[in-house]
């Protein structure tokens, strides 16, 4: 009867190194995939905002540029035209 206990409990202790050990593991993975996850996120809002700016001076500058268009093109019918006022 003592040996059944003795076994019993060899079993269960066997049992939770059995089963204990990966899920410590998956818990730990899972920890670090969260840490991961989280500078992830970080890093992605970090770029949509050096995005966003990078669109703006795009955008500012396309449009300064076609203020500097329109006045060269109309200097140039002035020019082809041969009138000057």
């Amino acid at each position: 009867m003592e040996w059944t206990v003795v076994g019993v409990i060899v079993a269960l202790v066997g049992l939770f190194v059995t089963v204990g050990a990966p899920i410590i593991r998956l818990n730990g993975n899972i920890a670090r995939s969260n840490v991961i996850l989280d500078r992830l996120e970080k890093e992605l809002a970090a770029q949509k905002m050096d995005a966003k700016e990078s669109h703006r001076r795009l955008w500012k500058h396309n449009d300064e540029q076609d203020e500097r268009i329109g006045d060269h093109e109309t200097r140039i019918t002035i020019l082809e035209n041969g009138t000057v006022k």
